[in-house]
Order: C-alpha cells, then structure tokens, then sequence
C-alpha cells in the first residue's frame, strides 16, 4: 500500500462532542472498460467513466471518540450482518492511513437509491461513500491544511482498494483512473473536464433485462484475465480506444463515441466468453435491445449507443439534446423487453457530496 497519503498526527480530542454528517456518493459506468488487475487492485489498462447523479449511496455518519475501533452498521435503518463484515474489513484495513480508526465509534444507516440486481455498480458507490467519509473525519481530526483536490485524490486512492471502479465515482462528471494522461495514476482516478459541450449531462437509462444475482462476481471475472489467451491483445486494444475516445469526446464526435463505447462493451462479454471457465452474461433480450437501438439510430440519426456491465442490462446512453426522442423509443421499444418493464433513467452528475 502506498504511504504517499498515510496521515501521521492526529488528535482524537477533536471528537470529545461527536461528529455527525452524511455522503452521498454516485455510482458510474465506464465507457472503457477496466478488466484485469495485478498487485494491490491496480488496473491492467486505464479506464474512463461517466458518473451518474440519480443511482446513489447514502450514509449517515455519527463517529464518537472511543478506546479501539466499534462499527454498528445498518442497512436502511436494519441491521445487515453480511454487508457489516464487508464494512468492517474495509475499516480496518483502512487504519493504515487513517490511525485514527483504531479510537472511533462509528455509526452508519446506509442506504442506495437503486434496487439490489440493477445493473448498476453498488460496490463503487459504497467504497466511494466509505472513503470520503474516512477523509470528512481527517478533516476534523487533524491540523493539516490540505486542499479539496487531495482529499479526492485520497478518497479515490482509499476507495480504489475496496473496489477498483469506486476510485472513478469520486469525481463530477468523468474519470480517468489508470496511468495513461499527465496526472493520470494507478493509486487514484483523476477528474475528466476536456470534453465537448455536446456530451455535458449525458444521459444513461439502464434497461433491466434482468434482476437475477449475475452468475459471476466482478473479482472472479478479473481473475480469469490472469491466464486469458487474449488479454494481452485486450489490453493494446482498451489503451487505443482510450485514446480515441479521449479525441472523440474533446472534438465532440459522437459517432466515433458511439463506435468506441459499444466496440468495449462487446469486447468485455467475448472476453467473458472465451475466458475458462467461459460465461455467457448477455441473455437473448440483450441482444435485442442491442439490435433495436442500432437500428433506431441508423433511422432517426438520433445520438444514441449502448454500453453493458458484466451483465445482460443494457446502459442506453444519449445526448442531453435527444433525451426527449431517446426516452420515447425506450417507452415504445425497450420497457417491454425488461424485467417487470423496469427501466432507470439516469444522467450525468457532480460526484460525492459532503453534508454536516
């Protein structure tokens, strides 16, 4: 683990009248993809996501000053062994930066906006909501007098280690994380802003094809990377489109935007698809929502694509300017090919936020 952000000092007097706030902390969805790791949760090839504003994490915080380190966590205002273990892990390897851990009580009611099985990045919101609370409590504790862009920077790092992706949801609007641009790192993702008018507020509706628990874990599926016949081809090719779309998105081009993100997603599930064990994550109506939103493009030139997790939902992105035409092929074509006609709309946003 990196020392570069390991605070030294602190005071836990500071805590003797408690400490209360609440984060809320978006998940995202990566346009190029991060799949393969090595090290301590490092990526393979750099990746670039879009954080969203309407699928959230939010938590309550109340840290009181104590002897040694007590969680009591709960899950919309129930407690949730399972998911308190997960907390608990994540706090306790986190006292090698933040030492203050070790004298803390720390109260959580945590909950998500979306449902569990949605196709959207639970553990990226999570980690991400974890980290920046850790940094709200260094605020407090400490004397130092560190900028808002090293908080972030520490937040990102931190929650990097608890899921790669959630190093991403820290930042507005777009991410980097991967060392790939000036400033780029594998400890931490960077904020994104060179980008066209044209992609600001982009839109994702999440098409629930279906709720089911997917079949492989994202850990799992990074590890079949390891002994993969193509991921060294993979990984040129996810550094080329990244370099791409970096091009698409500055000139705003959305066609070669259209072109590069769906190219990655398909690439992920043929991944998945020739790893061994293989999976197969699409389900059929995957590939006809995906057939659909081709073909209504190419009709209406509507700027209109697709990207997928690994998983069957399917991510229909579009400019803020067709939202309008975008939304009505998904109530006409899309909705009856979901789950219980279940589709999130969601759209571009600001990142974690901090309030006492």
């Amino acid at each position: 683990m990196s020392t570069n952000f390991t605070l030294i000092d602190f005071d836990i007097d500071k805590l003797d009248n408690g400490l209360e706030f609440t984060v809320k902390s978006p998940s995202n969805i990566a346009l190029i993809k991060y799949w393969g790791k090595y090290g301590e949760q490092l990526p393979s090839n750099p990746s670039l996501s879009v954080t969203l504003n309407n699928a959230y994490t939010q938590t309550t915080y109340k840290i009181q000053r104590s002897s040694e380190f007590e969680l009591d966590f709960k899950f919309e205002s129930k407690p949730n062994d399972k998911f308190k273990q997960r907390v608990e892990k994540f706090f306790k390897r986190a006292a090698v930066v933040f030492p203050f851990i070790e004298n803390i009580k720390v109260e959580m009611d945590s909950h998500n906006s979306f449902p569990h099985s949605s196709g959207i990045a639970s553990s990226a919101a999570s980690m991400a909501n974890f980290a920046s609370a850790l940094c709200e409590i260094e605020k407090v504790v400490t004397n130092e007098d560190h900028d808002e862009e090293y908080y972030l920077m520490k937040a990102s790092f931190m929650a990097r280690l608890g899921s790669g992706s959630a190093s991403r949801s820290i930042y507005p609007k777009m991410a980097i994380w991967g060392k790939s641009v000036l400033g780029s790192s594998q400890d931490y993702a960077i904020v994104h802003d060179q980008f066209d008018e044209i992609f600001e507020g982009i839109c994702d509706s999440i098409a629930i094809v279906s709720s089911k628990e997917k079949s492989v874990s994202s850990t799992a599926g990074h590890a079949l990377m390891n002994e993969h016949p193509f991921a060294k081809t993979r990984f040129m090719n996810a550094s080329n489109n990244f370099n791409k779309l970096l091009f698409a998105l500055k000139t705003g081009d959305f066609n070669t935007f259209a072109k590069i993100v769906e190219s990655e997603a398909l690439e992920l599930h043929g991944l998945m698809m020739n790893s061994d064990p293989s999976f197969i994550l699409m389900e059929p109506n995957t590939l006809e929502i995906i057939n659909r939103i081709r073909e209504f493009r190419a009709q209406t030139n509507c700027a209109i694509c697709f990207t997928l997790d690994a998983g069957p939902n399917v991510h229909i992105m579009y400019l803020k300017k067709d939202e309008k035409q975008a939304k009505e092929f998904i109530d006409q074509e899309v909705k009856s090919l979901c789950a219980d006609s279940l589709v999130i709309h969601d759209h571009m946003g600001n990142g974690v936020i901090v309030e006492r």
